[in-house]
């Protein structure tokens, strides 16, 4: 008997390709606290909570390769050039 599974971490690239998923949202997608900015002048939530101080702040935008909080779906969608390939003599 074998245990199934509904991961495609059956090879090393499986785990290579699931780690770089979650790189990715950890530094593009994932506002961490700590990298707060606070704001110049609060923002009204028109009655609707207290008024927000802080811009959330991901590691790539602290970074300066963002300028914006990204969603998953745009990591998904995101289109990536294809890497150079060597030339061969």
């Amino acid at each position: 008997m074998g245990r199934r599974s509904a991961t495609p971490c059956k090879s090393e690239e499986g785990l290579r390709q699931q780690l770089a998923l979650f790189q990715v949202y950890h530094n593009f997608v994932l506002p961490h606290a700590s990298l707060r900015q606070a704001l110049a002048e609060p923002i009204p939530t028109n009655g609707h909570g207290s008024a927000k101080g802080w811009r959330p702040c991901t590691p790539a935008m602290a970074a300066g390769l963002t300028d914006r909080v990204w969603r998953l779906q745009d990591v998904l969608m995101f289109r990536v050039p294809p890497w150079p390939q060597m030339q061969t003599v």
